[in-house]
Formats: C-alpha cells, sequence, structure tokens
C-alpha cells in the first residue's frame, strides 16, 4: 500500500522570500490527481492545513523559508520534530487563524484531537522578507533545488519500507 503523503507549500507571498514554499509548489511537477499524493499552496492558511492533516496522512513534507543564518539561498532538509527545532520557528505562539508557523499549526491540529504525522522540511535560509512580492536572487535560484529535492523524497517514501531514506541536510 502507498503511502499517503501531503507535500504543503507555506509562506506569504507578499513578504518576499516569506512565498518560497508557494513558488516550489506552484513548480513542482508531481502529479495533482494523485490521490496518494497531494500538492497544496496553503499560503498562510495554517488553519486549513491544521484541519487537513487530520485527515491521517502518513507524510507531510512542509515547503517553507526559514530564517537567514547568514546564507540566504542555502536549503536545509531535514526530519521535523518541532519540540526540538523551535530555532526554525522561533515564535510558536498565538493561534492566530492565518498563521503558518509550523509549531503553531500543529499545536491547532493536536487541539482538535489530532496528531502531526511524519514530517519532512524543505527549507530555505531567506534574504528579505521585507513587504514585496518576488523571491531575493539567491532564493529564486534555490527553487529548481528545493523542487528537486521534493520530488526525489516522495519518491523515496514512495519506495517499499528499508528502501529508502531522506537526507537531513543539503
Amino acid at each position: 500500500m502507498a503511502a499517503s503523503i501531503l507535500v504543503a507549500g507555506i509562506g506569504n507571498m507578499f513578504l518576499g522570500d516569506d512565498g518560497f514554499g508557494s513558488e516550489v509548489v506552484r513548480q513542482t511537477e508531481l502529479l495533482r490527481d494523485d490521490t496518494a499524493v497531494r500538492v497544496i499552496d496553503y499560503g498562510i492558511r495554517g488553519m486549513h492545513l491544521a484541519h487537513d492533516l487530520l485527515e491521517g496522512w502518513d507524510t507531510l513534507i512542509l515547503v517553507d523559508a526559514v530564517p537567514n543564518r547568514g546564507s540566504p539561498g542555502t536549503l536545509h532538509v531535514f526530519q521535523a520534530d518541532f519540540q526540538a527545532d523551535q530555532a526554525y520557528w522561533p515564535s510558536a505562539t498565538g493561534m492566530d487563524a492565518h498563521s503558518m508557523d509550523p509549531a503553531t499549526v500543529f499545536a491547532r491540529l493536536r487541539a482538535l484531537g489530532g496528531s502531526p504525522p511524519y514530517t519532512v522540511v524543505v527549507g530555505c535560509e531567506v534574504g528579505s522578507v521585507e513587504e514585496g512580492i518576488g523571491l531575493s536572487e539567491p532564493v529564486a535560484r534555490a527553487v529548481p533545488r528545493a523542487v528537486r529535492a521534493v520530488e526525489e523524497i516522495v519518491a523515496a517514501l514512495q519506495i517499499p519500507a528499508g528502501a529508502a531514506s531522506v537526507r537531513k541536510e543539503c
């Protein structure tokens, strides 16, 4: 039986590089009608993602901008543990219906009686999250690499158990 995989692009396209996740999902060539894989641009609709996660997905691939650690455009691919990974999303507070902070989304999911699935993050260090539409040059250059990473992760997850592994960093 194939694993069910939700690929979620998140971010605010009106805040520069925060729109990274949405752009990656827009460019992915994964089949949009595959019943085992759903690809959605959630934008800033955190509540929508929390409710969709109640459907019992085996895996969530979260595509998002991550804070700048000195190298805008650097990709980070890792298995998420939002209790331990607060450095990636340090503002996990509140329950704003439009918040896309992953820890907040998972808190809402738990409040609704669900639990987060196995989660892989494909994140890109931002250059700028100032108001404006469009990605900075280093982040825009990372989009094709992120698209390939998402497609490779989906392919690896569709291989029978024990035959695939997911990279921790790119």
